[in-house]
């Protein structure tokens, strides 16, 4: 199906979205998000792919945030209706059986720093800033970034970041553990080609239960996410791709994962 604000591209079993409202720095709009979501779902439904790649077009901005210009027309009831379409946005991404990598080539604020953090793994370019800038506008996140952010960093640096609205160069996110690490520019694609294709051979339902297992597992007792690893793990020894990572292994030889 054909997207007005993104570009999709497949290469094997990796699919990349890229957020393409250059001229706005790919801010997020009504579209857009619903975009998203359609490419997501989609994604998630095409068996040939095993990874998802977001990222922005353009050298300047990942996605720079929301559109302010839709946002100062609406009123409280339609505020509150936009807010809830982005977090239900970023609960898929995060909920996604399959991996989602987001790849930070420029300005992550606001939205885009929301849609950033509900990605499973973050990549960042050394030229890109990240932050929480609508103190600044009179308003607050509304994508989940007060949530997402405090579980990453805790009460203390998600207040700091979100009351000063001061966006952070890459290196300071990698300190906090916002993004797993900082490339240069030139070096963004490539790494994130390198990480994405090797999350791409692993076993899908190994894959999915490590992602079920370690997001409910934050937000549950220690009790409740070892009965789901316990689940999970033995779902896994049901499969196929299990035997054929053990036969492997025992024959010092690489696996060949096929889904099954």
């Amino acid at each position: 199906m054909s997207y007005e604000n993104l570009l999709i591209s497949d290469r094997e079993a990796v699919r990349t979205i890229t957020v393409n409202r250059p001229d706005k720095l790919n801010a997020l709009n009504r579209r857009t998000l619903s975009e998203l979501d359609r490419a997501m779902t989609e994604a998630g439904r095409d068996e040939k792919v095993r990874v998802v790649v977001l990222t922005g077009s353009g050298e300047k901005a990942f996605v720079a945030g929301a559109d302010i210009a839709e946002i100062r027309e609406q009123t409280a009831v339609e505020a509150r209706a936009f807010s809830a379409i982005g977090q239900d946005l970023m609960s898929r991404i995060q909920g996604s059986g399959k991996p989602v990598v987001a790849a930070i080539n420029g300005f992550a604020l606001g939205g885009g720093m929301e849609l950033a953090l509900s990605c499973h793994l973050r990549i960042a370019s050394s030229k890109a800033r990240l932050g929480l800038p609508e103190i600044k506008l009179g308003i607050m996140p509304g994508f989940g970034g007060t949530q997402r952010l405090l579980r990453l960093v805790g009460t203390t640096r998600a207040l700091e970041m979100a009351l000063t609205g001061e966006p952070i160069q890459a290196g300071r996110a990698e300190q906090l553990g916002i993004v797993n690490r900082v490339v240069e520019p030139d070096a963004l694609e490539p790494t994130v080609g390198e990480l994405a294709g090797q999350l791409a051979k692993a076993a899908p339902e190994a894959v999915r239960g490590i992602l079920q297992a370690v997001n409910q597992g934050a937000e549950s007792d220690l009790q409740t996410g070892l009965a789901l690893e316990t689940a999970r793990f033995a779902l896994c020894c049901s499969t196929e791709d299990m035997k054929e990572g053990t036969s492997a292994f025992l024959e010092k030889r690489t696996p060949t994962f096929r889904g099954r």
